[in-house]
């Protein structure tokens, strides 16, 4: 009822996103739980989309950037969406199976069990910088629970929301899936959606869970943050070099869990500097190197130069680490730069960097990395360095985040039975894998009665007999 009262409030003529809104719900409410056959194959017709498209995936990918190698959205994106459906295809007979749960003392003779159904419409904003992966991951897992799912693309990647738009449209009908080009983000984020869910910055999140709550629409919020990450002393400095550098400038750095800053030991300093400084050259040997990344965007090529002559201006050192690549204004390319010194008066240090820039710090024992961490909003992702299991353990408890990578960086979003959520200013709510099925679906509590319910014994009119009855309950009921 509470629903119908919804759409009656939207208002009409109806716009596109009401439109698909309308016959998403009425598929729904026809047919409110596929079968696994059913889910199977949506999910696979998903998953040939994007085997069948690859190299035009790739292409839009690249115009929407200016530039990014294919090589980096086909491993980065497509791999990684392609292996997320078929793990779920894997796992769902299972993940479907009604749970057996235990029953009270006191109505023993009866059974429990929790029905993970489909919650309905899922709502979708995917943004920019994995526009392929980030778009695809949430999919599956709504498909997966069974629902309809509409999915609102960053204005940024409407070359790719396009082309997604034609093939899945092509692929499965607009009322189990739809993709809206050139959606406005007031049209599609204050639709009654049964669960909402946004990847992006904190601002749009705070925007889209103030819409969210005028239909009490629960969200899933992954937002990003100032990952951080520590090397140990115990750790090979040349060897976490390697694995940072490639987090960090992968993208160009545009990426939502990049490592923001990393702590060294401050006798390792000099030589992670000089492990940067021959590594980098070694990656993308050319000033113009076609394996990197553009900068999305004026907007965000001019914030990321300003913030680098922030930092300079205010005492840090600059240390490019290819030489001879310039700035490029007309492709948006900012080389790959160390910033030394960084205090927290530089905007480096106090906002998400999105950008080929990585801030070193150094420290002298792990408790001063804790306080510095501690002092800072959650992370979306922490990464830690070191072979001593006692370092670890100390760096993972006495901290908190999205999530962890244990001697690399970012790994752990790439595992799909692992949970991917934020937590604090990084997000709220997790997809991938089982956890992704749960998110997006109602856990509905089924208890059966029993025939001759024990619960009978206690019908009023209360005596001394129930109050003997209790206290008998309470000495066994353990």
């Amino acid at each position: 009822m509470a629903q119908t009262a919804q759409l009656r409030r939207i208002e009409r003529p109806e716009n596109e996103a009401q439109r698909i809104f309308r016959l998403q719900r009425e598929a729904y409410q026809r047919h409110p739980y596929p079968s696994f056959a059913e889910r199977r194959e949506r999910l696979r017709a998903v998953e040939q989309v994007l085997l069948d498209h690859r190299d035009a995936i790739a292409e839009a990918i690249q115009r929407d950037f200016g530039h990014r190698a294919p090589e980096e959205s086909l491993m980065l994106e497509l791999f990684t969406s392609v292996d997320g459906i078929r793990h779920a295809i894997r796992k769902l007979p299972r993940w479907m199976r009604p749970q057996r749960r235990s029953v009270s003392f006191l109505f023993a003779t009866g059974k429990n069990r929790v029905v993970p159904q489909p919650k309905g419409v899922v709502g979708i904003v995917a943004p920019w910088n994995y526009p392929l992966f980030l778009t695809i991951s949430p999919l599956t897992s709504a498909l997966a629970a069974g629902n309809r799912a509409m999915i609102k693309m960053a204005s940024a990647s409407q070359t790719l929301c396009r082309l997604l738009h034609e093939k899945l449209s092509a692929a499965l009908p607009e009322d189990t899936v739809a993709i809206l080009p050139g959606v406005a983000a007031a049209d599609f984020s204050t639709l009654p959606y049964d669960h909402l869910l946004f990847t992006g910055s904190a601002d749009a999140g705070r925007s889209v869970m103030r819409a969210a709550a005028e239909n009490l629409t629960p969200v899933t919020l992954e937002l990003g943050g100032k990952s951080p990450t520590v090397v140990c002393d115990d750790f090979d400095v040349d060897e976490a070099a390697s694995r940072i550098l490639y987090a960090k400038f992968v993208n160009a750095g545009q990426t939502c869990l990049a490592p923001d800053y990393v702590f060294v030991p401050e006798r390792a300093s000099e030589r992670f500097v000089a492990a940067a400084r021959r590594i980098l050259p070694q990656r993308y040997p050319r000033p113009h190197d076609p394996s990197y990344t553009s900068i999305i965007d004026e907007k965000s090529y001019r914030r990321l130069r300003a913030t680098l002559a922030d930092a300079e201006a205010k005492g840090a050192t600059v240390v490019p680490l290819v030489p001879g690549a310039p700035f490029d204004d007309a492709l948006r390319k900012i080389p790959p730069h160390l910033v030394l010194g960084a205090t927290d008066e530089m905007t480096i240090m106090r906002e998400e960097i999105f950008g080929p820039l990585l801030p070193v710090k150094t420290y002298r024992d792990l408790d001063e990395v804790i306080r510095y961490v501690n002092a800072k909003d959650r992370p979306l992702g922490f990464y830690v360095f070191t072979h001593d299991r006692a370092k670890e353990e100390k760096l993972l408890y006495a901290t908190i985040s999205g999530g962890v990578t244990i001697n690399d960086c970012m790994l752990h979003v790439a595992q799909h039975d692992l949970p991917f959520g934020g937590t604090g200013a990084s997000g709220m709510g997790h997809y991938h894998g089982y956890e992704g099925f749960l998110e997006l679906s109602k856990l509905r509590p089924v208890f059966t009665s029993p025939r001759l319910p024990m619960l009978r014994l206690f019908y009023p009119p209360y005596t001394r007999r129930h109050r003997r009855l209790l206290d008998l309950l309470l000495r066994v009921a353990r």
